[in-house]
């Protein structure tokens, strides 16, 4: 009596119009991963479908095996940076967590101005800018203290891993409702009523210069920063490359320079100590 041979049906997490295996999962995972350091927990399954299957309805594929073949062939360049655009978020507002600006203008009035007033070079780094609020928030608050900081050697580097966004930061085109949120004190100077409309100020946007960049790859830029913003960026990353992140952060900062990051992190490396809350300056400062 001979026994039939059973081949296991395919795990499928989501039973939708294109059905989504856990083998889909994991070679998109392993992608992400490799292209830009983002874990992607399994919990992410349904989220990652919802996204995903408005690419394969856009490129007219019948299936996530077509998709994943796409995302492998000769296209693959172009439909991984669709992809990464696709499975990153960007949740956002101007001045969130408003007590690191309070503590940037302080860095700015004690030591920054007197610097940059100086002939002194400052340089501030907001990395991963998604649409552009940190940014711009960031310059309105060095505007309050240094409010010829457009004229002097005082840039704000803004960098993102996806190229849509950051071409939507360097837009400024924020609505008031975006904007709300800006202390009255800062509004009056990074602010300007303009057509009807309010928008972010000349002097402001002088000092932001936007670029692509995958924190996950080389660094192109050789300076050092006197403050690096990099919130709630690193909770995608796993442990080591967090920890890797932080380390490189650490060897880009000025001697008092400051590294702000998202209130649900931590900096965990000896070359950083807390300094404020989710703060920090380096250890051998």
């Amino acid at each position: 009596m001979s026994a039939l041979r059973q081949t296991a049906s395919p795990t499928v997490l989501v039973d939708g119009e294109f059905p989504f295996t856990q083998a889909d999962f994991d070679a998109i995972a392993a992608i992400l991963y490799d292209v830009s350091g983002i874990h992607l927990q399994p919990a992410k399954a349904t989220l990652v479908y919802s996204r995903l299957a408005k690419r394969l309805r856009v490129l007219g594929l019948d299936d996530f095996a077509a998709y994943r073949a796409r995302l492998d062939g000769p296209q693959a360049a172009d439909e991984r940076a669709a992809l990464l655009s696709a499975l990153t978020t960007n949740v956002t507002r101007f001045f969130r967590e408003p007590h690191h600006f309070d503590l940037l203008r302080r860095q700015v009035r004690q030591a920054l101005a007197p610097a940059a007033r100086a002939g002194g070079r400052v340089r501030l780094w907001s990395a991963g800018c998604s649409l552009g609020h940190e940014p711009y928030s960031m310059a309105m608050a060095v505007l309050a203290e240094l409010p010829e900081a457009a004229e002097l050697n005082v840039r704000i580097l803004a960098t993102d891993i996806d190229p849509q966004v950051v071409a939507h930061a360097r837009a400024a085109d924020y609505s008031e409702d975006d904007l709300a949120p800006t202390p009255p004190d800062l509004a009056a100077r990074g602010l300007v009523r303009k057509d009807g409309r309010t928008r972010i100020a000349d002097d402001a946007r002088a000092l932001v210069r936007f670029g692509v960049l995958n924190l996950h790859a080389d660094w192109p830029m050789t300076g050092v920063f006197d403050a690096i913003f990099c919130r709630n960026v690193a909770i995608y990353f796993d442990d080591a490359t967090q920890a890797k992140l932080w380390t490189r952060f650490a060897q880009r900062l000025t001697p008092a320079g400051r590294l702000y990051i998202g209130h649900s992190e931590r900096a965990e490396t000896p070359l950083l100590t807390p300094d404020g809350l989710t703060v920090y300056r380096r250890s051998d400062a």
